[in-house]
């Protein structure tokens, strides 16, 4: 589970552990009116590892903060209002970012006051997102793998595409990047794995190692579409965050966890794929780096419960996907550990189903029960 993300280098690192202690005998917090060295060391270190143009960042708290940030800077900047999500996107739980994020359980008690002017294409379609727009369309925001919403990685060509659309229309791309970022994909960011750099791009969860940290990281010229005061933030940037975040960011560096999440997640899929040749009740495994999802055809509440009665913690994405977002230092005993819990809990699930699916045809598919 990972913290849904958040521990990626481990919980407690030494090293940002370390960092916290000294920070916090020395200063907890300062307003962004003011300088900090720390401040300004961590936006120095952002700036050197984030794709090429993206020098300009806002600190705040949280990955739902960092969007706030992105929607307000596209509707500044273009002087337009509208914004194009995905189908099954996810953007966090504050009013902008709920309305940009798509799950209706999350959006219904809530629907008077949301936001009115984001739609929604399908995640992967080019022609349903060119439908959507409008003269008045300021930005597209999508995830390059879409995380609460199963797990599911951009085809090929979509996220390039979204490039040229918006290039041709005046519209700004957003990446979310909070759960995908600070190497879980086996890229430090996962747009790289396309080659695809947007306008601007949110982060958090793992920044901090642990503590409450994000960023909106933009071109120039868009971060300074706003007037001093227009957006800002109390404890954003403070201290203490922010020496956690360098001292995480120096361990992703200095401990190659960007390549060791692109090994041992070519080893995790591989084993879960595994599992899905051995188990009928499984359908897919999926993903990038350490960020995989394992779909079954079956609700997974057991499976869940089983595996936490065996010790292993596990995060899921709706009613029947498994999602995995372990600390990039894990192990591969580790995860071999996982890998046979898994194996144990859904052999208990296949004998509860036997009978239920048809067995495998000549090609690996499944048929599903009548």
């Amino acid at each position: 589970m990972g913290g849904y993300g958040v521990s990626l280098v481990g919980h407690c690192h030494p090293k940002v552990v370390k960092a916290i202690k000294e920070q916090c005998e020395r200063l907890i917090a300062c307003h962004g009116s003011l300088y900090n060295d720390k401040r300004a060391e961590l936006l120095e270190k952002l700036a050197k590892i984030s794709p090429k143009g993206l020098s300009k960042v806002f600190l705040c708290n949280s990955g739902a903060e960092a969007v706030e940030c992105a929607i307000k800077l596209a509707v500044k900047y273009t002087g337009k209002h509208e914004i194009i999500s995905m189908v099954r996107g996810y953007h966090g739980k504050t009013l902008g970012a709920l309305s940009a994020t798509w799950n209706p359980k999350y959006r219904e008690p809530f629907k008077h006051i949301l936001i009115q002017s984001f739609k929604f294409a399908p995640f992967g379609r080019l022609d349903k997102v060119r439908e959507a727009i409008t003269k008045n369309t300021a930005a597209i925001i999508v995830e390059p793998i879409q995380g609460e919403g199963g797990v599911h990685v951009a085809p090929q060509g979509f996220l390039e595409g979204l490039r040229r659309i918006c290039d041709e229309n005046n519209i700004l791309l957003i990446f979310d990047e909070v759960q995908t970022g600070f190497g879980r994909t086996g890229r430090m960011w996962a747009s790289e794995h396309w080659g695809v750099t947007p306008d601007i791009m949110c982060v958090a969860k793992a920044m901090g190692g642990g503590m409450p940290i994000g960023a909106t990281i933009a071109r120039e010229d868009i971060m300074g579409s706003f007037r001093v005061g227009e957006h800002t933030s109390t404890f954003g940037g403070n201290p203490l965050a922010c020496a956690a975040a360098c001292a995480t960011i120096d361990v992703i560096l200095e401990e190659r966890l960007v390549e060791r999440a692109r090994d041992l997640g070519n080893k995790f899929k591989s084993r879960l794929q595994d599992l899905v040749r051995e188990f009928s009740i499984l359908r897919e495994a999926r993903g990038l780096g350490l960020m995989l999802g394992l779909e079954a055809r079956i609700d997974i509440y057991n499976v869940l419960m089983g595996a936490l009665e065996r010790g292993v913690i596990l995060l899921y994405s709706g009613r029947n996907v498994i999602r995995f977002l372990p600390p990039l230092t894990i192990s591969l005993e580790q995860i071999e550990r996982v890998v046979e819990v898994l194996r144990d809990v859904f052999s208990e699930e296949e004998k509860r189903f036997r009978g239920s699916f048809k067995t495998p045809l000549a090609n690996g598919a499944l048929n599903e029960p009548s």
